[in-house]
């Protein structure tokens, strides 16, 4: 691994419940992006529920208006233990440093570090991920309360078609933050 490259993983999760451990990650997808929004691999896994874990009412009424993504959340079954060391072999393969991408990060994040720490005993991500709703706070100047999709440029989405789909999701927020990237670096090098 070219630990000078950051790859960006672009990551989404689909949970019972709003805190790891006490509810379950249902899925996981990964994508992960150069700069140039070229996927260099991706990574999906559905997860057996915790042992003794409970599911939150307010998000299972949630998920009662999304019948087929829970359906696909539920396809394949994998025990965590299996599915974390699989993926921590594939981010330890990609060929550059993992950077956690997501939107919301403390959400996403929050889920696959402690099944990573709980499962693989480790993680590549260390302990740090990028928000893209922050990026998007920063780039804006708005309000924090105010960054949301509808008030951001249309420039920066391939699509809105969000399926909550993990992999899907994880895909459609990876080329925004590369659009947003792009974006970036594009105003910084007029300077």
């Amino acid at each position: 691994m070219d630990t000078t490259k950051e790859i960006y993983v672009s990551t989404d999760v689909e949970t019972d419940g709003p805190i790891p451990g006490v509810y379950s990650m249902l899925s996981l997808g990964s994508a992960a992006f150069l700069p140039d929004k070229t996927i260099i691999g991706t990574f999906s896994a559905n997860f057996a529920t915790l042992p003794g874990a409970i599911t939150d009412p307010s998000t299972m009424e949630w998920w009662k208006g999304q019948p087929q993504a829970w359906q696909e959340c539920h396809k394949d079954l994998r025990q965590p233990p299996e599915a974390m060391a699989d993926y921590v072999k594939w981010l330890k393969a990609l060929p550059g440093a993992p950077v956690f991408v997501a939107y919301p990060a403390t959400f996403d994040f929050s889920f696959v570090y402690w099944y990573l720490r709980k499962f693989a005993g480790e993680s590549p991500f260390s302990f740090s991920a990028l928000d893209i709703k922050t990026l998007a706070y920063a780039m804006l100047e708005l309000n924090f309360s105010d960054v949301c999709k509808t008030n951001m440029p249309k420039s920066w989405f391939d699509s809105t078609n969000k399926s909550h789909v993990a992999l899907d999701d994880a895909i459609e927020q990876g080329l925004m933050f590369c659009n947003m990237l792009a974006q970036l670096r594009a105003s910084r090098s007029k300077i």
